[in-house]
């Protein structure tokens, strides 16, 4: 797709008006060769550097801004017309209303971003800014429409009773293959646009370049995480089991804040649920522990229990879509509030709800070349290891990873 981007700008294929432009179907944005999406960049060029200085607290110049936004309006749309190929395509899935209300999303999206002409000037980057930002709200409900989109193909589980039960098999692999592909495109979409959105913004702080906290605190996210898994935990059950941390506590690195605190919040609710249900009373405390060392390939980070663990044939479960142990009612509950949720994530959903918590922060780990894993003694409980990659200019893996 990057010749794709390239040709676009002006070469025999793509030198069509403007009008047969933008009334181009899906179609042609993705078979134009073999990858998945365009042509991407780098994590390294997320950061901004200049003759080594970081230049996390200036905005960035207008002509940055230009090209960026013009790189978008050739990228975004090719990443949408995947999406929405995929959403037409998955079995059984695309037949769920909220995954309809996604697609027509992602349509209505990629029909605006494609009738937006091109970026020359600042008055075109502030109209495009201006779009993107729309769109960027508008996507915000896509993650849990999905998880509903789930919910609702779990109650209507005669689409899998069939005799064929290899076909049934492949269907589901066929689901759960889409909905890893789905999230993580949706992570690369939403960090590219959000980036760009706030680089045009006053920074967060002095550390922040765009989305990226040079100076990300694992503990101090941690803390943050547990404060929030504390609330809902006692909202839910009136109490809440004490969090200890450990480790390497002044540890900071680059990083997406609001990613890791995702990633946290997930484990530590579940730690937390698992304990008050294991124990009722007295609760022993859950562990995090912060690990990095300056030879260290990640920054890892544990969070342990001792919530009675999992059985060793639900493990490969923890990762599935259409699996979860929360109650069908609360499904239900948390599917119709969500109705009305324009955020992906937060304290106001319930303690446990549709089953998605764990494989969309594998994805967010993943992202960035890390990952996410679990080991569970049953009759005791479970530990969870949190692996991230730094996102500075100055490591290999991150010169190796495209956005």
């Amino acid at each position: 797709m990057h010749e794709f981007c390239n040709d676009y700008n002006g070469n025999h294929h793509h030198s069509a008006s403007r009008s047969a432009f933008t009334s181009r179907r899906c179609d042609d944005y993705t078979g134009l060769d073999g990858d998945e999406d365009g042509g991407g960049i780098s994590a390294s060029q997320l950061l901004l550097r200049s003759e080594g200085k970081e230049k996390m607290h200036q905005q960035f110049d207008v002509e940055g801004l230009i090209r960026f936004a013009e790189f978008l309006r050739k990228e975004l749309p090719i990443r949408l017309a995947h999406r929405i190929q995929d959403l037409d395509q998955v079995p059984h899935l695309s037949e769920m209303t909220s995954v309809i209300s996604v697609k027509s999303c992602y349509v209505d999206s990629f029909r605006a971003i494609t009738a937006h002409p091109e970026i020359q000037s600042e008055v075109d980057e502030s109209s495009f800014a201006s779009l993107l930002h729309e769109l960027y709200l508008n996507h915000s409900g896509v993650l849990i429409n999905m998880a509903r989109g789930a919910f609702q193909l779990r109650k209507h589980q005669a689409l899998f009773h069939s005799n064929d039960f290899s076909r049934v098999e492949d269907d589901i692999k066929c689901i759960h293959a889409f909905l890893d592909r789905f999230h993580s495109c949706r992570i690369g979409i939403r960090v590219l646009a959000g980036q760009y959105l706030a680089l045009r913004s006053r920074p967060i702080s002095h550390t922040y370049s765009g989305m990226i906290d040079r100076r990300t605190s694992p503990y101090q996210i941690v803390r943050q995480a547990i404060d929030d898994a504390t609330f809902m935990c006692a909202r839910k059950y009136g109490d809440a089991p004490e969090v200890i941390i450990k480790g390497r506590l002044g540890l900071t690195f680059p990083y997406i804040p609001s990613h890791l605190h995702y990633i946290l919040l997930e484990l530590l609710k579940n730690s937390m649920r698992a304990t008050v249900d294991t124990h009722g009373t007295n609760f022993p405390p859950i562990q995090v522990i912060i690990a990095d060392g300056n030879e260290n390939e990640d920054v890892t980070i544990k969070v342990s229990d001792e919530g009675g663990g999992i059985p060793r044939s639900h493990m490969a479960r923890v990762w599935d879509y259409l699996f979860t142990t929360a109650d069908p009612a609360v499904q239900e509950t948390f599917c119709h509030a969500a109705a009305n949720n324009h955020v992906d994530h937060g304290i106001d959903s319930p303690l446990a709800g549709l089953g998605y918590g764990l494989p969309i922060s594998r994805s967010y780990a993943r992202y960035f070349g890390g990952d996410l894993g679990m080991m569970s003694m049953e009759g005791f409980g479970t530990d969870a290891f949190v692996h991230l990659v730094r996102l500075n200019n100055s490591s290999s893996r991150t010169a190796g990873l495209t956005v």
